[in-house]
């Protein structure tokens, strides 16, 4: 008597969730490089015996069984400054942390007080010599080539490292807009990275709201679901319990 609540109990709880993760996208909206979420949804079948039905049924529970990363790419944006960097097409920066190695689309880098090349946290970016990038701070003249060569008047300093995977949603978020893998990192042989540039986040503002609409509409129908199936249990059970 009783499945039918908890049954849509299970779906309100995915929405809840669902409203978490958009939530989480519109507050991401701004970031640099931040790549859109969502959930994974399934039905959930469970064997189910009553008196009053002696043959096995199923009842079907929604369960949300995985979150997935949208990796496309977002748009990129001009900003002039030219230790801003770029990829476009499929490639990730590495980023020295002292956690080990992660991964990054955000490429809006700087330099520290020891003229090393560095993300907003101060973790050196990595070329692919394995080495960080040390800059004289007096060289106004920084040049990153489509290939991710860095330069300035003094020559050539290395190449930016950046990698792919082939199984981007095995990548897991750690802070900060960094990712790490269990799955070894493939280089890129040919990148394509833009200096100056920044690239954006992938969520778009009215999917979003759109998406975020919908299921607060659906999370407010199965709420009344919830409270009609509850006074239609009270009532049953009233009607079983007044004298004839």
């Amino acid at each position: 008597m009783e499945s039918s609540i908890i049954v849509a109990l299970s779906r309100q709880a995915g929405l809840r969730r669902q409203l978490d993760v958009i939530a989480n996208n519109m507050a991401n909206m701004n970031t640099t490089g931040f790549k859109g979420q969502n959930l994974m949804f399934v039905d959930l079948l469970v064997k189910n015996r009553s008196a009053d039905r002696p043959l096995e049924s199923k009842v079907a529970y929604t369960r949300d069984i995985a979150t997935w990363r949208d990796y496309s790419e977002g748009p990129l944006k001009d900003t002039g400054n030219p230790l801003d960097v770029a990829v476009r097409g499929d490639g990730y920066f590495v980023i020295d942390t002292p956690d080990g190695e992660r991964y990054t689309r955000n490429g809006r880098f700087m330099l520290n007080d020891q003229g090393q090349l560095v993300n907003e946290r101060g973790d050196a970016v990595m070329s692919e010599g394995g080495q960080p990038f040390t800059i004289n701070p007096e060289d106004q003249q920084i040049a990153i080539a489509r290939d991710g060569t860095v330069s300035t008047a003094a020559g050539d300093l290395g190449r930016l490292r950046v990698v792919r995977f082939d199984n981007q949603q095995g990548l897991r978020e750690t802070f900060s807009g960094l990712y790490t893998s269990t799955e070894d990192p493939q280089p890129v042989d040919a990148p394509d990275v833009v200096q100056g540039m920044l690239e954006g986040s992938n969520v778009e503002a009215v999917v979003e709201l759109t998406r975020m609409i919908d299921v607060n509409r659906q999370h407010s129908g199965v709420s009344k679901f919830i409270d009609s199936e509850d006074e239609r249990i009270r009532r049953m059970v009233r009607e079983l319990l007044s004298p004839s």
